[in-house]
C-alpha cells in the first residue's frame, strides 16, 4: 500500500491540528484525528511538532491495520486504492463501526465493488461525512482514488 498516499488522505480528510479540539461529536481530538479519550497521551507538549504528529499518526495507523488483519484478514488481498480505502474507513469510524458494514464488507470481499459502493453511499457513516463518503465510495467502485 502506498503510505504517502494515505498519509495524504488521511490528512486531508482528518485535518492537522497541533492542539486540542473538540470534534463534530465533541471528543477531544489532536493530531490527524487521534482521539484524546480513547488514547490519551501521557506527558504531550502543546503545540505539538510535525514529527510528533507524524508519530502519532503511525501508531494510530498501526492499530488500524492490526485490526484490519484481526476482523478481515483478507483486505490485504485488494488492490492498493481499496486498501486504503478501508483504512480510512476503519480509521474514522473504528474497527468496532467498520465491523457493523456486514453486506459491505462482505460485497468487498467477494468483489463486487459496485455493491460495496452503494453500502457506503447509503449508510448513516456516509450522511455523516459527506464528501469523504462519496470519495471513497468512487475509489471502491473504479479502483481510483478521486482527488
Amino acid at each position: 500500500m502506498n503510505r504517502d498516499l494515505l498519509d495524504k488522505e488521511l490528512r486531508r480528510d482528518e485535518g492537522v491540528r497541533y492542539a486540542p479540539y473538540l470534534d463534530t461529536k465533541g471528543i477531544q481530538t489532536v493530531g490527524v484525528g487521534h482521539n484524546l479519550v480513547a488514547k490519551p497521551l501521557v506527558g504531550a507538549m502543546y503545540p505539538l511538532t510535525d514529527d510528533k504528529v507524524t508519530q502519532i499518526l503511525n501508531d494510530d495507523l498501526q492499530t488500524v491495520f492490526d485490526a484490519l488483519d484481526k476482523y478481515f484478514g483478507w483486505w490485504r488481498q485488494l488492490d492498493d486504492v481499496r486498501q486504503r480505502v478501508l483504512v480510512n474507513m476503519c480509521f474514522n469510524m473504528g474497527i468496532g463501526t467498520l465491523q457493523t458494514f456486514k453486506n459491505t464488507m462482505a460485497a468487498i470481499k467477494g468483489g463486487d465493488y459496485k455493491r460495496a459502493a452503494l453500502g457506503m453511499r447509503t449508510s448513516l457513516w456516509a450522511k455523516q461525512v459527506g464528501a469523504r463518503a462519496e470519495r471513497l465510495a468512487v475509489a471502491m467502485e473504479t479502483g481510483t482514488m478521486p482527488t
